[in-house]
Order: C-alpha cells, then structure tokens, then sequence
C-alpha cells in the first residue's frame, strides 16, 4: 500500500449477547436500515446501513458484554451534520431510558468546536454521536484528556 492510496473504514464488526437486543437498538434507535440478516440459532448476523452503504454487522457470538480493560474496541463513533441532530438523537435515548456517560453535550476537549453525546449499547459497547461544530459552548468533562478518552 502506498501513501497515496485511499484507505478509509468500511464497515464495524461488533459482537453480541443477543442479537434481538441488539438490532432493535441500532435499527430503532440510531436510526439503521437492516440490510440483510442471516445464521441460526446462536449464531445469528445482521448487516446494517444508511442508503444501502454497509456500516455495522452485528454477530451474535459473544458469551459476555463488552469489557473495557481487555485490548480491542474503545468506543464507536457515528458522526452527524449538526449539533441540532445530536440534541434530538439524546432526547430520543434519553426517553427510552438509555444511560449517558456524560450528562448532555459535552465538548470533546476544552474550548473544541465538536462535541455530542456518549452512551453505551446493550452489551455495554461505548458509543459516540457528534458533531463537528456547535460544541464550543460546552464544557469538556476532563481537562487534561480528550472527552471519548479514559472511562
């Protein structure tokens, strides 16, 4: 591979509990289009997306929630245009009970422009909406590191 080639993620490969749980979730409340399921019994699939462009594929084979001190994902971040999405996507989680690492917007370090929100999907996996600007206003809940950092 060479420094002028184009290398950007793809698509984010999460295992889980159950995949019931958590394609209700990702579909429900964040908003993905299920693109196409598959597998059976304890090893079930499914792709999800935005416009038919692949994003997250759930694997039902985990045995455990997501541990944050082992190697592996430290969180997932979606991006979104404006900061207006971000206040209405937390409403709408926040009706449906689901619980914020941070209380409201926070900025992602002190006197940054980007900010969102972070919580956590039903197998405990840290997940980030933000967006580049409107943050500026905000305080950063850590002084010394990046918001979506230590936990």
């Amino acid at each position: 591979m060479t420094a002028n080639s184009t290398l950007r993620t793809g698509h984010i490969g999460l295992n889980v509990t159950g995949i019931d749980r958590s394609l209700a979730f990702y579909r429900d409340l964040l908003g993905f289009e299920v693109l196409a399921e598959g597998g059976e019994g304890g090893h079930r699939h499914a792709f999800l997306g935005r416009e038919g462009r692949l994003a997250v594929t759930l694997w039902q084979q985990a045995e455990e929630v997501y541990a944050p001190a082992r190697a592996g994902l430290h969180h997932l971040a979606f991006q979104v245009d404006t900061m207006d999405e971000v206040r209405a996507l937390e409403g709408e989680l926040a009706a449906r009970g689901v619980e914020f690492a941070y209380d409201g917007v926070v900025a992602h370090g002190e006197g940054a422009a980007s900010g969102g929100i972070f919580f956590h999907d039903p197998d405990g996996t840290r997940l980030e909406v933000y967006a580049p600007a409107g943050a500026d206003t905000v305080p950063a809940p850590h002084a010394a590191a990046p918001t979506c950092g230590f936990f």
